[in-house]
């Protein structure tokens, strides 16, 4: 019991790491939330501060959600007798709820995309890769970025009953259930969005910009 709840504390804080709101503050002189939609995110960090602020907070972000599975790995193989499945699920959960509560930053995060990416190809890569691509066309053919997130966060739990892998923290029916709850923590993340879009309201990107 005392491993599953340190792998989750140290998933929440490395969650918790607000990259975007850290490089916008260096970079551009103010907090991301402050400006655009208001989220601590890569979309906004895009539109606010610039491509190379984006993509390092797209790179920031994805890689809490590995680091979180390697120490949930790492403890894993260190301590006897545990469930090895529920300890990288509890960090996988873990690391996005700090992203979207991060405790360093008045618990107002980030939607949790990049971050559940990165938990995404280090639990499953097969499902991973498959939503990537199935998020990135999605957004080429709507110019919402939400569209192709919460897409892809639909798409994950209906993978999961599908492919099978040889890796056991992926595998069961405990796997699905951890898809369902990371598929809704996207979506609530995205609530707004997803009004925006069913209004036809919903901001649009440029990918010419």
């Amino acid at each position: 019991m005392v491993a599953y709840i340190i792998v989750g504390i140290i998933a929440y804080l490395l969650g918790s790491i607000s990259f975007s709101i850290i490089i916008s503050k260096k970079m551009a002189g103010f907090d991301i939330r402050k400006k655009g939609s208001g989220n601590a995110g890569t979309t906004n960090m895009l539109r606010s501060v610039g491509k190379k602020a984006a993509a390092l907070t797209l790179l920031g972000d994805a890689l809490k959600g590995v680091v979180a599975i390697l120490v949930a790995i790492i403890v894993g193989v260190i301590v006897k007798d545990i469930d090895k499945a529920l300890l990288v699920q509890i960090a996988g959960i873990a690391v996005v709820v700090g992203h979207t509560f991060p405790i360093f930053f008045g618990f107002k995060g980030g939607k949790g995309v990049a971050t559940s990416l990165g938990v995404l190809l280090m639990t499953n890569w097969k499902i991973g890769l498959i939503c990537l691509v199935f998020a990135l066309v999605l957004m080429v053919l709507t110019k919402m970025v939400s569209m192709g997130s919460v897409g892809a966060a639909i798409l994950f739990p209906i993978l999961v009953l599908f492919i099978n892998t040889d890796f056991t923290v992926s595998e069961g029916s405990g796997y699905f259930i951890y898809s369902i709850i990371l598929a809704l923590l996207v979506a609530f993340n995205h609530r707004s969005n997803i009004q925006r879009i069913l209004n036809g309201t919903e901001n649009k990107i440029s990918f010419k910009k």
